[in-house]
This record gives C-alpha cells, sequence and structure tokens, in this order.
C-alpha cells in the first residue's frame, strides 16, 4: 500500500511534512549550488534538524541513507532532470525522466517520488513532456506502491522577469494544480499565489490529495516565517523548502523553527525565538 510509505513522510502527531529540498544540483545552474557545495555536509546539517524529508537526487540520496539509525528522514527521490532554469530559455527546452525511476526509488529506499509539471510561456514542448513522463511513471509506480509527488509550476516570461521566476497568478495555479491531481498524484508540491489569503483555493481544487507550498527564492527569515504561517492557516498540509534552508546561515535552526511552525502551529514570534537560540 502507498499508505505505508506516506506513513514515513507526514508526521503521526501533526499530519503535515516539511520536506528539505537538495537537490538543485541536478538543474546544472551555477546560482543553485551556493550551501550545498559540499553535499556531504549539507545533507548532514539538515539531518541534524530531524525534518520528515528530504528531496534528492539518484547520485546524492546515498549521503541520507548510509546515515545509520530508523530516525533520518525520510527519502524524497526527484525523478526528472529539466534545463528550463537559467537566464535565458535555451533554444531547445527539456524535462526528461531518469532511466526506470521507481526502480531507483525502490532501490534506494525512498517514500515518495518527485517529478515536475510545467507550465512556461513558449514553451508549451516542455509541458507535453512533462505530461508524457508523469504518464510514463504512474502505471509502474501504483504496480510498486510507490507515491507519486507532482510539481505544478508556472513560469513567469523570461522577457518580463529573467530566469527562474514563478509565476504566483492563481487562474493560472489552479488549472495546473488540478491537471496534476487528475494525471494521478498522491502528493501535489505547488507554489505560493500572490494573494496567501486565497491559498485555500489551492487546496480545495486537490481535493483530498495534501499540498505542500514550495519555498521559492531566498526571502529573509521573518518573511519565510511569517508566509509558511499564513500558509499553514490555509490548510495546507506542509511545505518543501531549498534555498531557504540550505543558504541560510543557521539552517538548523531555521529547520526547526519551521518544524515548530508546521507540527506545532507555534506563533511567529515563537519561531523567531527558537531561530535566534
Amino acid at each position: 500500500m502507498k499508505q505505508y510509505r506516506l506513513n514515513r513522510l507526514f508526521n503521526a502527531a501533526s499530519g503535515k511534512c516539511f520536506d528539505v529540498a537538495i537537490d538543485h544540483g541536478f538543474f546544472g545552474e551555477f546560482g543553485f549550488l551556493q550551501g550545498i557545495e559540499n553535499i556531504k555536509s549539507a545533507v548532514e546539517a539538515v539531518v541534524e534538524a530531524a525534518p520528515d524529508a528530504v528531496q534528492l537526487t539518484v547520485g546524492q540520496a546515498k549521503y541520507l541513507q548510509q546515515i545509520k539509525g530508523k530516525a533520518k528522514p525520510a527519502l524524497v527521490l526527484r525523478t526528472d532532470v529539466a534545463n528550463v532554469y537559467g537566464k535565458e530559455l535555451p533554444s531547445a527546452a527539456f524535462s526528461q525522466m531518469i532511466d526506470q525511476p521507481v526502480l531507483q526509488a525502490v532501490q534506494l529506499d525512498a517514500a515518495c517520488i518527485c517529478i515536475n509539471l510545467f507550465s512556461i510561456p513558449g514553451a508549451p514542448e516542455v509541458t507535453s513532456q512533462c505530461i508524457a513522463n508523469i504518464i510514463r511513471v504512474k502505471t509502474e509506480a501504483d504496480r510498486y506502491c510507490m507515491p507519486v509527488m507532482i510539481e505544478p509550476l508556472v513560469f513567469r516570461p523570461n522577457s518580463e522577469a529573467g530566469g527562474y521566476m514563478v509565476d504566483g497568478d492563481l487562474t493560472k495555479i489552479l488549472p495546473l494544480v488540478r491537471q496534476a491531481v487528475e494525471l494521478g498524484a498522491d502528493i501535489i508540491k505547488a507554489d505560493p499565489c500572490d494573494d496567501l489569503e486565497n491559498y485555500h483555493k489551492v487546496v480545495e481544487i486537490a481535493g483530498n490529495i495534501p499540498v505542500l507550498v514550495r519555498g521559492g527564492g531566498k526571502a529573509s527569515d521573518e518573511e519565510i516565517i511569517a508566509r509558511t504561517k499564513k500558509l499553514m492557516n490555509q490548510g495546507v498540509s506542509g511545505i518543501v523548502y531549498g534555498r531557504n534552508i540550505i543558504q541560510h546561515s543557521k539552517p538548523a535552526l531555521i529547520t526547526k523553527a519551521l518544524m515548530n511552525l508546521v507540527h506545532k502551529n507555534v506563533s511567529i514570534d515563537e519561531a523567531l525565538g527558537i531561530l535566534k537560540g
């Protein structure tokens, strides 16, 4: 049953999940490497703070799974690689799946696999590739009871934003999230919208599929904690943060502060107090 693996992702008491993404090196962008130049040290620092899950690639999952004992976070395995995160879209954009992703996930003892569903202005072929990837992996994932986390991402035009900039327009986010659910997502990993007070609409459109919110670009401590509090109050099932953890001067402390927000519903001031030690 998929539920057995989902039980490893979601906290038994709160029913929520905090997944730390450390898969950025997969995408071939120099700017994504800040904070994870030494991936082993980055993984160890995050594990020390005991999040529910860590998102890694097939080449780096060993740094999590070789840690001894039962207490380490669950593995979320990134299964697709894309070249759409640069300051300009390449002449031939792609999103390609790794070979036999579910088999590799089982071999690595992953609790879940993660795959993108892009909506990029001027690159409909990438959306087509993402849909084909999801369709191809879904049957195999069901056969081996491997949960599928789909990541619907709406990009702003490069001419408007320049580089990897997400679009917070709810009218664009909602149909893509719903498409991910219709394609068979077991978990949704989606961007926040421009007006966080309306994020409950994303939760509603996903139905009974849990929604985890992406962290996006680097933000100040006050901003990321206040944003997380507001999102949790909108009914999301957790968060998936990457650069706001791995590029933080105190990754273990920011993780602990956010864990208390996600699982114990502490106040913003209490979370900031944890961060300040």
